[in-house]
Formats: structure tokens, C-alpha cells, sequence
């Protein structure tokens, strides 16, 4: 179906940015049968995967799902992403779908939030910020403050969920590196733990585990899946439950994670409940909605000076509108908009308070 326009390129990230990559050239290798030449170039974990080009293509070429299969490839192949940090988070994410581990998963939960063991109607995803604050000492994270953030607030509407020592990684940087048999044990896994739980609804503040568990976890449900939505999507349907009380003027930009806008098409629930907090000014990039750059780090595959270029511009673009807090509905964007920010050499001209969108509705329950 592609018609060698040009489109998809143009509008990658990484090609404006001049880092050479080009989607088209792979999708033409693809059809002249060249996919050795894909995989041992280098080129093919460059890919932010964050789907600006399948939403421009007329052809509607689906150069993401391209993308994922010659990962899957390479990965039977033995060739694998230099990943960053030494690759120790997919080492972490192999250990849990191996299991036999025992994790202590719930030690961020303090006396004050209410939680269900095991059984209840609504399942409470939190996904791996515990691990990304332990990882990332250096950037002083506090990505946990947005997952305790979004369980007060489910408390503060009536809802005490299942929160179950038992999760594991949900599986998506796996499967999108390639390792589809290391994701298929946490997905049966996973499906298999929701399940035995009788929920009815899974809540999840990550936009990446929204994604896996409404899209590539579909063909692991023995039985009908639970209703799957973002924290932002709770809070929006239960608005008229939360007493949000003024708390002073403040202006923020919000940043669209590539899975919540993009992948899955939800734009408006975090915006939603920006606006309904009192005092809150919200100011929109320039690029935004399905225009929004991404953070340039999604699965951990690669990193080089043109994604840390990427993610400067969009720290830039994100001062300019005189916003003093970046809203983010995804820990990811926090982790690597953080990591931007430690350069030493342009760090002062980056910096921007990051707060979750739960994070910044739960303190608007304070007076």
C-alpha cells in the first residue's frame, strides 16, 4: 500500500531532528524482501514507536506494527537493542516473567489509603514506578507520588481496589524489543491474577500498561476482559465526587503520552481534569492533542543525542507557553524529561516542575 511519499519520514521526530532515520527506506526494504539489511544496520531499535507516521501515512501503512514484527525477528535472531543503563530494566522485567521471585511490591503503601488484597469489583494497576524511583536515584523521581496519588483519589470516591502483591511488569518494553515469549509469561500471568480477582473494571495511571492491557493482551482473555481505563478516565466519570478546592494560581502544560493520545486515541479525560481544578491556568504546547512530540525514550531501546535532542526541544516548547508545572499522564515521560533536564549544560534553561495528573488533583482536595 505505500505509495514512497515521503510522508512518514517527514514527519518522524528522529528525521527532524536530523538523525537520519527514515520509516519509508525500511518499508521499501521490507517489500524488496531486504529485511537482513533492517536488522543488521542498526537502524531498526531507533524507532520511537510513537506513531506519528502511521497517523499521516494516506496509504494507512501500519509502520509501527512494521516495526514490531522485525524486532520480533531480530530478537529470534539473537540481535538486540544497545539498551540503556546496561539493559538492567529488561533484566528486571526477564526476572518476573521467569517468576519464582518475591517481590515487595506494596511497601509504598502508607496507612492512610485503603486497598483490597485480592478480591473486589475494581483492580488497581500500578505498574513499575517502585522500580523506576529505586532506579533512578539520580534524578531524585518521584514517580510513586502519582501512583499513591491516584489511589487516594480512587478512595476519595468510595473505591478501595485490589492492589496485589502478586503484579508483575505488565510486559510492553519486552514485547516491543522483540521478546514476545518473556511478554506472553507476564501476560498469562497477569490476565490469570486480574481474573481470579472478580474485577470488573482495571484502573491503570500508566498510559504503556493501558496500552498493553487493551490492545496486546487481547488474545490472553480466556473469559470476557475487565473494563480497561486510565486514572484520567476514572476521574473524569467521577467528577462530581471530588471537592476540589481552590489552592492558588497555577499555570501547566500538559504532555500527551504517545500510548494514551496516539496508540489508544484518549486526549480529552486528562485535560478534563486539569480544567475542573481551581486556579489552574492550562496552557497548551504549540504541538499538542495527536501533533504532541513525544518523550523520546518509550521502550528503552535506544538513546542517542537525536532522541536527547528531541526531548530538549519539547522541554523548550514547553517553557515557552509560561507554564510553571508540566502535567504528565504516563511515568515514563517523567523519567526521561527528568534525565534531560541533568544536563549540566543546558539543564537551567530545561527545568520545569513535573507532577502527574493525579498528583496535582489530589492536592487540589487540600484547601
Amino acid at each position: 500500500a505505500c505509495y514512497d511519499c515521503g510522508k512518514c519520514t517527514a514527519s518522524c521526530p528522529l528525521s527532524r531532528v536530523g538523525g537520519g532515520y527514515s520509516p519509508r527506506r525500511h518499508v521499501v526494504s521490507a517489500h524488496l524482501g531486504e529485511e537482513q539489511d533492517i536488522l543488521e544496520n542498526g537502524s531498526l531499535f531507533r524507532c520511537l514507536t510513537c506513531s506519528q507516521c502511521d497517523q499521516r501515512c494516506p496509504a494507512e501503512v501500519e509502520y509501527t506494527a512494521l516495526i514490531q514484527s522485525l524486532r520480533e525477528i531480530g530478537h529470534k535472531e539473537d540481535i538486540e537493542p544497545q539498551c540503556p543503563h546496561g539493559g538492567a530494566l529488561h533484566s528486571v522485567m526477564r526476572m518476573m516473567a521467569r517468576g519464582g521471585m518475591q517481590q515487595d511490591r506494596l511497601a509504598w503503601l502508607d496507612g492512610e489509603l485503603k486497598t483490597e488484597p485480592a478480591q473486589g469489583d475494581t483492580f488497581f494497576w500500578t505498574g513499575c514506578t517502585m522500580y523506576y524511583d529505586a532506579f533512578f536515584t539520580e534524578f531524585k523521581l518521584a514517580t510513586l507520588d502519582g501512583t499513591r496519588a491516584a489511589l487516594r483519589l480512587m478512595n476519595t470516591c468510595g473505591v478501595e481496589p485490589v492492589v496485589s502483591p502478586e503484579e508483575r511488569c505488565c510486559g510492553h518494553d519486552l514485547l516491543w524489543n522483540g521478546d514476545r515469549d518473556s511478554f506472553e509469561l507476564l501476560a498469562r500471568h497477569n490476565v490469570g491474577l486480574v481474573a481470579k480477582s472478580g474485577a470488573k473494571t482495571l484502573v491503570t495511571p500508566c498510559a504503556e500498561c493501558l496500552r498493553t492491557w487493551k490492545i496486546d493482551y487481547q488474545p490472553y482473555y480466556e473469559d470476557d476482559p475487565p473494563r480497561i481505563i486510565h486514572i484520567s478516565q476514572f476521574l473524569e466519570e467521577n467528577l462530581p465526587a471530588l471537592d476540589f478546592k481552590a489552592n492558588g494560581g497555577t499555570k501547566v502544560t500538559f504532555q500527551d503520552p504517545c500510548r494514551l493520545g496516539r496508540h489508544l486515541g484518549i486526549y480529552d479525560p486528562p485535560r478534563r481534569i486539569l480544567e475542573a481544578l481551581p486556579g489552574v491556568d492550562l496552557r497548551e504546547m504549540r504541538h499538542s492533542g495527536n501533533a504532541a512530540t513525544c518523550c523520546a525514550g518509550g521502550t528503552w531501546s535506544h538513546c542517542d543525542r537525536f532522541a536527547k535532542e528531541i526531548q530538549v526541544r519539547r522541554l523548550k516548547e514547553a517553557r515557552e507557553t509560561g507554564a510553571e508545572v508540566l502535567a504528565t499522564a504516563c511515568p515514563k515521560c517523567q523519567v526521561h524529561f527528568q534525565c534531560a533536564m541533568k544536563d549540566p549544560n543546558r539543564g537551567e534553561e530545561l527545568e520545569i516542575e513535573m507532577r502527574d495528573v493525579a498528583e496535582l488533583a489530589a492536592a487540589a482536595l487540600e484547601p
